[in-house]
């Protein structure tokens, strides 16, 4: 899903239903009041959701352009980021174009729960790893340097003597377990209960890993992929019905979502406010890409960063009012993508940095085993490698570019 939606009504529009209820009789003349009136959002729970979604999107892309820095500086080749090329970017909407049609054929075709049983599965395993790869981090800082801290190893192998292949290489340590076990009970509540909570927390781990591993290698494939996607998100939003469809009836973390009736009823809220991870990624990539220009700069300063996050922000405000007012589902790229394309370059105009900004390659820093988008080797690495590349299979699959789970050997 690549828009923000409101899934309640206007006061208007219940009152009619309401009257509609009142009026219609069935044939022995009972009265049809059991006719379910729409839920009508009350103007601070609006408020709470929308505000909510805002933060919950500014979170993964702030922490995520943080760790992309470290991650093109690192030297481990399990942490490696995928490079997206200028081709890539050209071939993205296409791709995600015939994806996002497919599905909707599928759910036309064939039964909706045995659909979602499939993704539901895929998405547990997408969702632990992601989300195991997320916390790690934290829970190093938090376990003293005196708890032991074991390695693992786990492999498979194909054959025998100088034929022997290596199909997963897979090294883990105690920390590493216990991410994957937490993880794991959220998968399980997930599965179990389908709750928003849950859905959120492996929404924001795919988000947050997406930014920090997908690297867009210039400024130049970042406007080839946000000016493609801009259109395929116009497209299927305002020109059909597919993406919306698919949307609504696509029960995976794909979108974060927050109840607008939570004063109302809590924890079991059920009326969702949502935005699409494709409209926290796609531009979240790209302002973690100005921030790698920035330290590129070394100003000591972060000028391209802060004005592509502001614009950011303002650009999913406008989203958000333009939803709200004209109460109909929103491309959130539509006002996305100008926000933070044309921001920094109107900044970098005004600094004489254009050329500069145009001319920087990410990919520089990279050692020449960075893998790209396209290449597809074996399962092998760390915890972290594995969840990183099959978060990025996540990615595209939100985007619709699926590929198959790389990482590469530590």
């Amino acid at each position: 899903m690549s828009e923000v939606e409101n899934e309640s009504t206007s006061a208007p529009e219940t009152a009619a239903a309401f009257m509609e209820a009142l009026n219609a009789t069935d044939s022995n003349g009972t009265d049809a009041l059991n006719a379910t009136a729409k839920f009508v959002a009350t103007p601070e729970g609006t408020a709470l959701a929308y505000g909510s979604l805002v933060l919950m999107a500014l979170v993964p892309i702030f922490f995520g352009a943080l760790r992309s820095v470290a991650c093109s500086k690192s030297k481990n080749t399990s942490d490696m980021p995928e490079t997206i090329t200028s081709r890539d970017a050209a071939r993205f909407p296409i791709i995600a174009s015939c994806t996002l049609f497919g599905l909707y054929l599928f759910f036309k075709v064939f039964s909706q729960a045995y659909i979602n049983l499939l993704l539901s599965v895929y998405f547990f395993v997408l969702g632990v790893l992601a989300l195991s790869h997320t916390i790690s981090p934290l829970l190093s800082r938090v376990i003293p340097s005196s708890v032991p801290n074991k390695q693992y190893q786990l492999l498979f192998t194909q054959g025998t003597g100088e034929n022997k292949e290596e199909i997963i290489n897979y090294e883990f340590d105690t920390n590493n377990l216990v991410c994957l076990l937490a993880s794991g009970v959220v998968g399980v509540w997930y599965i179990l209960k389908k709750h928003w909570i849950a859905n959120n927390l492996f929404g924001l781990a795919f988000a947050l890993n997406g930014v920090e591993l997908l690297h867009l290698n210039n400024v130049s494939t970042g406007c080839i992929l946000l000016g493609g996607l801009f259109v395929y998100d116009i497209f299927w939003v305002f020109g059909t019905n597919v993406m919306v469809t698919v949307a609504k009836s696509f029960e995976a973390p794909i979108k974060l979502v927050f109840p607008q009736d939570l004063l109302e009823k809590g924890l079991d809220a059920s009326n969702f406010a949502m935005l699409g991870l494709g409209d926290i990624v796609i531009p979240g990539i790209f302002i973690a890409l100005l921030l790698r220009f920035d330290v590129s700069l070394k100003k000591n300063s972060r000028t391209y960063f802060c004005s592509s996050f502001l614009a950011y922000i303002f650009g999913l405000g406008l989203t958000i009012f333009v939803m709200h007012t004209f109460k109909h589902a929103q491309p959130a790229l539509l006002y996305l993508v100008p926000a933070c394309v044309g921001f920094p370059v109107v900044v970098a105009l005004f600094k004489g940095e254009l050329t500069e900004m145009f001319s920087y390659e990410s990919s520089e820093g990279f050692l020449p085993a960075s893998p790209r988008l396209t290449s597809f080797p074996s399962i092998s690495g760390s915890p972290a490698s594995l969840s990183a590349s099959m978060n990025a299979a996540c990615m595209a699959t939100d985007t619709s570019h699926r590929r198959r789970l790389q990482a590469a050997a530590t």
